[in-house]
């Protein structure tokens, strides 16, 4: 993918790119914890989003986007939002303009096999490789963490989605063959080897893709905000729900509405599960694991009602094969995918059998990735062939 995203920037724009990858995410366990002050456990994947880009001597932008095979282009002195996957680009440019980083006239092509809406955060790979590749042509020198926020911020002003740091940080920090643990307050992070070499992560993608996953997101959040408000009258030093305990939650169920309580049950142990699991990863306990990818997803599902019947069915399945440790949905929900973790051996028959069933269940067969945890966003420092392709 790399050389022929390569390849089509020369065939339209006549020179010679910068080449960014940058990779697509999964997370083990913490969902909708990161915008709760939480832990998260993510890692960076091998699907992922290839940029080419090269500066052109004005003050427009050109933006190549081969998914989609269209070109948009939009003027450096009138960055505002605009529908489409322009967007992404945009808020990326906007926010660098507002940090007094300077942007000049550029061309790219974007190419990419991270499934849209499936849960591996393409937006935050969209975002995390324009700003890498605009950081090493104009040498602003910002740490990763500097372009994790930076994607954050852009999502937050552009596509308008209060999304937490989990994405943006994973697709930017990302270590081969590790998950990194992630305080979100802190911003604090801690690698664990994921070394099973007998099993393997699998995605299945439901194929659904609910346009309400958006707003409903920005909807979870508000009700989180809500139930600390109402713990903070009766525990002021409580900021978020990282500081609050089902005892203080429970102090106050009676003044909250039953979703909002909901929500924030899910929340406060979901956050527990986090540190449970990264001291079962350092124990080599998989199977323990795996039970509390069960329990988050029936949170999920049950508690904080971001799954759907295609999800809930998909880990249903995962639950009567012996090879499979653990499985829940994955991402912001209301569609995607799931994750689950697969016995090497078994992958081949855990495919099959989930295809077979879904569609006989929904009428469509959903797509199965096997992947691997690799490197985060990074330039493709590998010389071109420079006979290949001419102008």
């Amino acid at each position: 993918m790399i050389q022929q995203t390569r390849e089509k920037f020369i065939r339209l724009f006549g020179k010679e790119p910068l080449i960014v990858v940058s990779p697509g995410r999964i997370n083990l366990i913490g969902e909708h914890t990161d915008y709760n002050d939480g832990f998260v456990l993510p890692a960076a994947i091998d699907k992922k989003i290839v940029y080419a880009v090269a500066l052109n001597g004005t003050r427009q932008c050109n933006a190549h986007a081969v998914f989609t095979n269209e070109t948009v282009s939009f003027d450096l002195n009138h960055v505002v939002p605009t529908p489409g996957w322009i967007n992404y680009l945009m808020g990326v440019v906007y926010q660098l303009q507002q940090g007094n980083h300077p942007v000049e006239g550029f061309d790219c092509v974007i190419a990419g096999d991270i499934p849209v809406g499936a849960g591996m955060s393409s937006s935050a790979a969209v975002e995390g490789g324009l700003v890498m590749a605009l950081d090493e042509i104009f040498q602003y020198g910002m740490s990763r963490m500097d372009m994790a926020l930076l994607g954050q911020r852009a999502e937050h002003s552009f596509p308008g989605v209060k999304c937490g740091i989990m994405d943006q940080f994973a697709n930017l920090h990302g270590k081969k063959d590790q998950v990194v643990r992630l305080d979100c307050r802190s911003l604090e992070y801690e690698y664990f080897p994921f070394d099973f070499p007998e099993y393997r992560i699998v995605l299945c993608n439901s194929m659904v893709h609910h346009s309400l996953a958006s707003s409903e997101y920005n909807v979870r959040r508000q009700q989180c905000e809500e139930g600390v408000k109402a713990i903070q009258a009766r525990h002021p030093e409580v900021q978020s729900l990282r500081d609050a305990t089902m005892p203080m939650l429970d102090g106050v169920k009676a003044q909250l509405p039953a979703k909002v309580y909901d929500r924030c049950k899910y929340v406060i142990e979901e956050i527990q599960r986090v540190q449970d699991a990264t001291a079962l990863l350092k124990q080599g306990d998989l199977q323990t694991f795996g039970q509390l990818m069960y329990a988050t997803h029936e949170g999920l599902s049950v508690l904080y009602e971001v799954s759907c019947p295609e999800l809930d069915f998909l880990v249903s399945l995962a639950k009567e094969r012996p090879e499979v440790t653990g499985a829940r949905v994955m991402g912001g929900g209301f569609g995607g995918c799931t994750i689950n973790l697969v016995k090497q051996d078994k992958v081949d028959a855990f495919r099959e059998f989930v295809t077979t069933r879904y569609r006989q269940q929904f009428g469509k067969a959903p797509e199965i990735y096997v992947t691997t945890i690799e490197d985060g966003t990074m330039i493709d420092r590998v010389p071109a062939d420079s006979g290949a392709v001419k102008p």
